[in-house]
């Protein structure tokens, strides 16, 4: 698999607006088109694969399912994640002859995720660092009051920032690394102790990103009756999570309608007895 100089720049202007202050805004750059999984189907659409770019996506998600990003610290750099891990992770499991689906496939590709994930988090501090540069031309430009020159400092100058931080590795990265990782199997058998160590990892770290889940939506014990009834229903019925969600939709709108049934006859009974 081979990425062009313009779908490696593409990846690379989806990194740079998919930014906390990206041109989209936090909503829809940070906290939607960021996260793997939706931008699993951007990449795919750039490279000409969206089936395998979204089944690798969907795992990554995964490991990141419960981050946040909590007064701008990051953990790891989703834009990283997304739009140079999918990437490179499709063409490792192709040069591979894995397949996505499969828990090697997805192992390999959560493990290549993780990595740049890592990398991502430098990028995301550096470009923090750069704009530290701007902040201080603006407080200059405050005693001044020259309004040109803030206003440059607000919306202009950080995009510098992102260009030569999150643009450029990305551009380069994306064009150049995809056919290193393509050529894993040539360089390390499937059997070998190096691939094993990345499919064991690789399938580990779901369970890292479902733990964190657990730990801020679980506050006693028998919420996990409730977390894991839609593991089971997949489990014994076959169906997948996506059935398993409208059920439960299903079952908190019956469990809804109960209780507002239950609170009106009591308000009700209250005011016959008044």
């Amino acid at each position: 698999m081979t990425i062009t100089w313009l779908q490696a720049f593409l990846l690379a202007f989806m990194a740079s607006m998919t930014s906390v202050i990206g041109a989209l805004g936090t909503t829809y750059s940070w906290y939607t088109l960021s996260r793997p999984l939706v931008a699993s189907l951007v990449v795919g659409i750039i490279i000409g694969d969206i089936s395998t770019s979204i089944m690798v996506g969907a795992a990554i998600q995964v490991v990141y399912i419960a981050l946040v990003t909590p007064g701008g610290t990051v953990a790891a750099d989703l834009r990283a994640v997304s739009y140079i891990g999918i990437p490179l992770a499709v063409a490792a499991v192709r040069g591979a002859g894995l397949d996505p689906a499969s828990v090697q496939g997805a192992g390999l590709a959560v493990s290549i995720g993780a990595l740049v994930g890592t990398v991502g988090t430098v990028m995301f501090y550096s470009t923090a660092t750069m704009n530290l540069i701007w902040q201080q031309i603006g407080w200059k430009s405050i005693d001044k009051l020259n309004y040109k020159v803030i206003y440059l400092t607000n919306f202009i100058f950080p995009l510098v920032s992102h260009f030569v931080i999150a643009f450029l590795p990305t551009l380069f990265i994306t064009f150049y690394g995809t056919d290193v990782v393509a050529n894993l199997q040539d360089w390390l058998p499937m059997d070998g102790v190096v691939m094993k160590t990345m499919f064991t990892l690789g399938s580990m770290l779901p369970a890292v990103g479902i733990a964190i889940l657990l730990k801020q939506v679980v506050s006693k014990a028998v919420d996990l009756i409730v977390f894991f009834f839609g593991f089971t229903l997949a489990a014994a019925l076959g169906i997948n999570l996506i059935g398993a969600a409208f059920v439960a939709g299903m079952i908190a709108f019956l469990n809804y309608k109960i209780i507002m049934s239950t609170g009106t006859t009591e308000s009700v009974t209250e005011e016959e007895d008044l």
